[in-house]
């Protein structure tokens, strides 16, 4: 099956697209987004397993939320976090393998 051909981008589109690499150019962050690709998680386990405070973890996760890269769940007192779609579980993947691939070419 043959890629499908890449449009060049709008300014607007290029925009919001930094804006998401932006939020996940952060090495907290994409620890965050390690963590939720396998499963749905509250701030307080994410601080726990972390050991980071609660306040730093509440805010990377609504960096990550306000791009709309994960998603919240309120169940009682506690808001749970997962990634905000399959999307973002492939971007990850994608750019690990990439930065894993090109490590071994340099070797």
């Amino acid at each position: 099956m043959a890629e499908p051909e890449i449009v060049a981008l709008s300014q607007s589109e290029a925009e919001r697209l930094a804006r998401t690499f932006k939020a996940l150019g952060d090495p907290g962050r994409l620890v965050l987004v390690s963590l939720l690709a396998n499963e749905e998680l509250c701030v307080h386990e994410i601080a726990e397993r972390l050991g980071r405070e609660q306040s730093a973890v509440s805010h990377q996760l609504r960096v990550l939320r306000d791009r709309q890269l994960v998603r919240t769940r309120r169940e009682g007192r506690h808001i749970y976090y997962e990634l905000a779609d399959g999307h973002v579980r492939d971007l990850f993947e994608v750019a690990l393998a990439h930065v894993s691939h090109t490590e071994e070419e340099s070797r």
